[in-house]
Order: C-alpha cells, then sequence, then structure tokens
C-alpha cells in the first residue's frame, strides 16, 4: 500500500529569480541591451557619410550578437556578464595570496584575507556586510520509513525550504575524527561512575577506541547549515533568529540539531580550512577574541 504512495513536494526552483520588466527581459538585461543600442547607433552616425548603409550594418552585426549574448547568456546559473566582470578582476588582481606583503611584491602579492572577521561568543560569524551562524545538523535514514513517513518527512523538509527567508548553505562532507579525543572523554567519565564494573566497562570501551585510532582512518559525515542575514545594522540576531528556525525545522525531522556558539563555530571553520590537522571539530577551540588562559601550574617552568 506504502509502494503506491507518491513521495514528493513542490518547491520553487529559484526563489530569487529576477522579475521580468519588458518582453521577458530583467532589468539587468534591458540595460545591457539598451547600452549596447546606444553604441551601435554611435558608431553608425559617426560612419555616416564614409561608409554606405549596407556596410555599416553588417558590421554592427558582430557587435549586436556580443550584446545579446552577453545579455541573455548563462552559463553554470550565472550570466554572461558577470563571467565577464569576473575575468576582468582577475586579470587585474595578484596571482598569489599570501598571510603578510613582503617589502618588495615582485610578482605583486595581495594579502590573504578569508571571508571571516570575527566570531562572537553566541556564534555570529561577522562576515563584513552580513552575518553568518552555523547549524550542525544529523542526518535521518529515510530508507527504512515507511511510504508515509517518508511523504511527512519530504513535507517537512519542504516547508522549510518555502519558509526561507534569506540564503542558506547546506555543507555536507567526510571528515577524519579523532577518536582519542573521545577516548579521553569516556576514561574520564570513567572515572565519576560509582560502580567499579561500570567504570571498568568505560574504560574497555575507550581503549577499544584508541584500537580503532591506531589501526584504522575512522570518518564521519557532517552537515553543517549556514544561515546569513545581510545589512549593516541588526544582521547579526537575524541571522540568529534564522538558526534557530533552521535548527526547530530540521529538528521535526528527527534529527539531531544545535545553533552553535563561538567555540564550536571556531572548531568548524578550523576543520574546513586545514582538514589535515590531527584535531577535528568534535571539540570547541577559543575564539580569535577571547585569551586563552591556564593554570598557573600548567605556565611554570619545571625546576
Amino acid at each position: 500500500m506504502d509502494a503506491d504512495l507518491h513521495v514528493g513536494a513542490r518547491v520553487p526552483a529559484d526563489i530569487e529569480a529576477p522579475d521580468r520588466i519588458l518582453w521577458g527581459l530583467t532589468a539587468r538585461q534591458v540595460a545591457v541591451l539598451a547600452g549596447a543600442a546606444a553604441i551601435g547607433y554611435l558608431i553608425f552616425t559617426a560612419a555616416d557619410g564614409v561608409l554606405p548603409v549596407p556596410v555599416r550594418l553588417v558590421l554592427l552585426i558582430p557587435f549586436a550578437a556580443v550584446a545579446v549574448a552577453l545579455a541573455v547568456g548563462r552559463r553554470d546559473g550565472l550570466p554572461l556578464d558577470a563571467w565577464l566582470v569576473a575575468a576582468l578582476r582577475y586579470r587585474r588582481s595578484p596571482r598569489r595570496a599570501v598571510p603578510a606583503t613582503p617589502a618588495r611584491p615582485d610578482p605583486p602579492l595581495a594579502v590573504l584575507r578569508l571571508p571571516a572577521r570575527a566570531i562572537t561568543d553566541n556564534g555570529v560569524i561577522d562576515v563584513g556586510q552580513a552575518a553568518t551562524v552555523l547549524v550542525a545538523a544529523g542526518t535521518v535514514n529515510v530508507g527504512l520509513r515507511t511510504g508515509a513517513e517518508q511523504a511527512a518527512l519530504v513535507g517537512a523538509y519542504a516547508r522549510w525550504l518555502n519558509a526561507l527567508t534569506g540564503p542558506v548553505q547546506v555543507v555536507v562532507s567526510a571528515r577524519r575524527v579523532d577518536l582519542s579525543v573521545h577516548a579521553q572523554r569516556v576514561a574520564d567519565a570513567a572515572e565519576t561512575l560509582a560502580h567499579p564494573a561500570l567504570a571498568q566497562a568505560a574504560l574497555d570501551y575507550a581503549e577499544f577506541l584508541l584500537d580503532v585510532a591506531a589501526d584504522r582512518d575512522p570518518l564521519w559525515r557532517t552537515v553543517t547549515v549556514a544561515c546569513t542575514a545581510a545589512g549593516q545594522h541588526g544582521a547579526a540576531a537575524e541571522a540568529m533568529r534564522r538558526a534557530e528556525h533552521t535548527a526547530a525545522a530540521l529538528a521535526t525531522l528527527g534529527a539531531q540539531t544545535r545553533v552553535l556558539d563561538g567555540p564550536a563555530a571556531t572548531a568548524v571553520l578550523t576543520s574546513a580550512v586545514d582538514p589535515y590537522q590531527p584535531g577535528d571539530a568534535s571539540w570547541p577551540r577559543t575564539p580569535p577574541h577571547r585569551a586563552v588562559t591556564a593554570h598557573r601550574n600548567h605556565l611554570e617552568a619545571p625546576q
């Protein structure tokens, strides 16, 4: 009975599609064509008396074809004029980015600037003209559900997509997991167990994790949702509101969700820019603006 149940939901394919204002063209396309028409008219009138009309029209055909291609052409979801602007910027930009500019850059070098400028304690990432908050989400095994349950899950996921009022980015990646950290946590928790048998079982489990970490290279799948809000004022609060809404909406699917605070967001970004480091993103890092402190006996030099 569930095999005949259709599982699907209607979701807009492009919620950021620009409005059509004239002859099915967007404002950007009309501006490109109008500018090209003005330039073509100037060229046509400037050649008056020098070239006959048929020759001038033939010479303007390649120019018109290029203008139409820039206006209506697309590649990988972007208009061709955007590709042209990006190519010009790339041509004018330095060829290498380094952490610091040397005294005599030859060829010219540029300082490597990452998008994240600051991370607050509650997890708001300042990316310049916008703010971003990360949401960690688990996965749900849809294949083991019945047809009615699958339809309910797809419908709930579609409701979250339709309720979005700003851009989001869903990143699914497989990362190395450091089982030694988890083993240390289990060993520390074993000391608090009252029953000796439970404590010994926890220690055996910690030893098993260390053996797996030594013999294998375990991976885990992580799902991170980046909720972004733009604007000079109120962007941080709006990004946090969207992240909380995302976490609540995905939790209704049965997935474990959590809005990442400052230390957890710092760990995720650190693992993203350096995936080959020994640690993983499962343990928090100290945010950039917070001073790293330690006990006094850890700072004293040995006698």
